[in-house]
């Protein structure tokens, strides 16, 4: 296997100084393979794992096709055209490529059109014709046929990215009527984390005589990378291991706690809170820029704990699409949710270092999807779930289909944890579960979309022109609808198991003693003004009965 350095696949030097700047020694896989087809001209069908990097597998030849076209033609227009699936893949689509093009950005200009802004302000953003749109298909179509982006004769290359989604959230017959206005030549790419018969479809509808890229890799990265855990406990047990595995620290950095359903993310976070454990709380129900700053957050290090919903797999994504008022027979009108949302695909979650399943996922994809939030690039990862008695045979599901054979190869290994450590806890945990209420729940949900709607709606304007203050939103802020019990923020050190002493929190515990060794130092030099053999407290002396001693009635009679 060879071992390409990007210098060697002769890009622009201003592209190799963006790269170095973040960080990227050599390519991955997937881009060691597509680049060099890429800038030959011909069209891709890729295939690869979550987080193997297919968005710079694409970007890079991209830009590098647009620099050198630059050299030779000076009229500005909109050449390069990418779809994505949802609103969040476009915004990061757009950050992968200014980042690329950080050196070269009077040459190359981007623009997300995906969906954050009222169609009459993107409407400007495409009057400058920048030389690469992003959106989704329905978004691009919609300023097709308002005349305010045409790319019928300027349009270079075409790139779908996780195309196994496009179709699964209704876009195919606003792809169909999109490609309708498209020229006859262009280079294409498929980019995608699996093949399915929708790709088949869309590879007749937009590839010419495509290179097909099937990597041969595991869909997730082996166990040097990605460790693999399951602990067996039932409901209950599942809010007593989560609190005490987040409260002693033995969950440690950036972690995504995933559930099934919306009301489980409100209850969780109620849950956390009883205990002060700020969380953020990602779904559907919240509007766009709010799940685009909560993710830039998470990223930037704002925030510790997400908890993530993975509704993809619990509602029908056809039913997602351009036409919401059309409801499919037997399914349920959706409620006010956004159409494009997926948190287990797409999205790049930078930097954690652990994804819990606190839900059993439904089906294999959407475990394959979780886990691959974390051990992204060369980073290690950790992905623990929880099991239920039920759930055990979408385990073993899980397991042949990652190559798990037998208990002694298990994929997901058994977590070593001993619950009688922790039973301690359990009044704890079930003190504060008793008060996150159905009604709690309720009116966190009605607070938390209220505070959101004001937050991307009425301080949109405000926050444009003053970018600085909008890092200082934060999502995590206690909701409290429920009973807050003060005494459950602090783990007293008789509930710590002696075998979790020296991990539970040891700076907490370290800045514990040392401010009790300066409240000492403090009262060390003030002196009682009781001697030690004065002082009642330090030197009691009993006498039984009352009569007076012998010294004292001397004394009475001399006197």
């Amino acid at each position: 296997m060879s071992s390409l350095r990007f210098h060697e696949l002769g890009l622009d030097d201003r592209v190799l100084k963006a790269i170095a700047d973040l960080g990227w020694i050599k390519p991955t896989l997937i881009q060691e393979k597509a680049i060099p087809l890429a800038l030959e001209g011909k069209d891709l069908l890729a295939r690869a794992r979550t987080g193997s990097g297919k968005t710079a597998a694409y970007s890079i030849p991209v830009i590098q096709n647009l620099l050198q076209s630059k050299m030779s033609v000076s009229e500005q227009a909109v050449r390069v055209l990418i779809l994505v699936p949802t609103k969040e893949l476009g915004q990061q689509v757009q950050q992968m490529i200014r980042q690329l093009t950080s050196y070269c950005v009077r040459d190359i200009r981007v623009a997300d059109i995906s969906g954050h802004a009222d169609i009459s302000a993107q409407r400007p953003i495409l009057m400058e014709k920048p030389d690469i749109v992003v959106g989704t298909p329905s978004r691009v179509l919609c300023h097709m046929n308002q005349q305010t982006l045409c790319v019928r004769d300027t349009l270079q290359a075409l790139i779908i990215d996780e195309a196994d989604l496009i179709f699964s959230f209704g876009f195919e017959e606003d792809l169909k009527n999109l490609l309708c206005q498209l020229p006859k030549i262009f280079q294409s790419f498929l980019m995608s984390a699996t093949f399915n018969e929708d790709i088949k479809t869309l590879k007749g509808l937009v590839l010419h005589n495509p290179v097909t890229l099937r990597l041969e890799e595991s869909p997730l990265p082996d166990s040097s990378q990605l460790t693999q855990y399951q602990i067996q406990c039932e409901e209950e047990d599942k809010f007593l291991l989560l609190y005490t595995m987040l409260k002693l620290s033995l969950i440690r950095g950036k972690t995504i706690i995933f559930v099934n359903e919306v009301d489980r993310s409100y209850r969780l976070k109620l849950f956390l809170e009883q205990f002060s454990i700020p969380a953020c709380v990602l779904n559907s129900e919240l509007p766009v820029l709010s799940r685009c700053h909560i993710i830039s957050q998470f990223n930037q290090g704002f925030y510790d704990y997400i908890i993530a919903t993975d509704e993809l797999s619990l509602s029908d994504p056809s039913e997602q699409g351009k036409n919401p008022g059309k409801k499919k027979k037997g399914g349920r009108a959706e409620k006010n949710q956004s159409s494009e949302y997926g948190v287990s695909r797409g999205i790049d979650f930078q930097n954690v270092t652990t994804i819990v399943n606190f839900d059993f996922p439904r089906s294999v994809d959407s475990y394959i999807h979780r886990a691959g939030r974390t051990a992204r690039a060369h980073n290690p990862g950790v992905a623990l779930t929880f099991v239920a008695h039920t759930e055990l045979p979408l385990l073993a599901g899980i397991e042949e289909a990652l190559g798990g054979d037998g208990p002694e190869e298990c994929v997901l290994r058994p977590y070593r944890f001993r619950m009688e450590e922790v039973e301690g806890f359990r009044y704890r945990c079930r003190d504060a579960m008793r008060s996150v209420t159905k009604q709690a729940i309720k009116e966190a949900r009605l607070k938390e979309i209220k505070e959101e709607l004001l937050n991307s709606e009425k301080l949109k304007t405000y926050f444009e022109d003053n970018p600085r203050d909008f890092h200082l939103l934060r999502h995590d802020k206690p909701l409290h609808p429920a009973i807050v019990k003060p005494h459950l923020k602090n783990v007293p050190d008789y509930l710590i198991p002696p075998t979790l002493r020296t991990i539970a929190d040891p700076f907490h515990r370290r800045n514990k003693r040392r401010k009790q060794r300066s409240g000492a130092s403090k009262h060390q030099p003030t002196q009682s003004k009781f001697s030690k053999t004065q002082n009642p407290l330090r030197n009691f002396k009993y006498t039984q009965g009352r009569k007076p001693s012998v010294a004292r009635k001397k004394k009475a009679e001399t006197s």
